[in-house]
């Protein structure tokens, strides 16, 4: 395996993350109007506010970002392909998840999508660890947060019929 010099490093740093955000991003556009429509669902005593998510999903998204970096320059897409891989697939749905949520209001296929998405981060956590323990301890507050996100899109699934149906 080859060593990285400094440079190469730094720029696939910022590349895992610009990825990482673009995704972040492609999501947000489904949820510009995501506040109003949380705020008019029947939810949960539990339910965090709307507030709560933005920085919740910033600090996630940094530490996948830092996670796929970790793992990418013990030998590169190449040598990493499956971890690496099964990391993009997960972010795509987790992009997509909020299309189906808050643009499209299916709150059955999101369920399903965040069903995949979770099996997903777990199988990217393993494959992770696997080449670097550090990589997968950075995506275990990601599968928590996706374990209880899934929790709580199946009760506004339930609660609003009308409105995810």
């Amino acid at each position: 395996m080859r060593t990285l010099t400094t440079m190469q490093q730094s720029l696939g740093l910022a590349g895992w993350f610009a990825l990482t955000f673009a995704a972040s991003a492609l999501g947000a556009i489904a949820s510009v109007q995501a506040q109003p429509f949380y705020a008019q669902l029947t939810q949960p005593d539990w339910a965090p506010p709307a507030w709560v998510f933005g920085p919740v999903w910033t600090t996630l998204y940094a530490m996948m970002a830092l996670a796929a970096w970790m793992v990418w320059r013990l030998g590169g897409f190449n040598t990493q392909r499956r971890a690496l891989t099964l990391f993009l697939l997960q972010l795509l749905c987790n992009t997509l998840w909020s299309w189906i949520f808050f643009s499209w209001n299916l709150g059955l296929l999101a369920l399903i999508d965040i069903g995949l998405l979770w099996i997903l981060i777990a199988a990217t956590l393993v494959s992770f660890w696997r080449v670097q323990p550090l990589a997968g301890i950075l995506m275990l507050p990601y599968l928590a947060w996706v374990s209880f996100a899934a929790v709580l899109n199946f009760s506004l699934w339930h609660l609003n019929p009308a409105l995810l149906g």
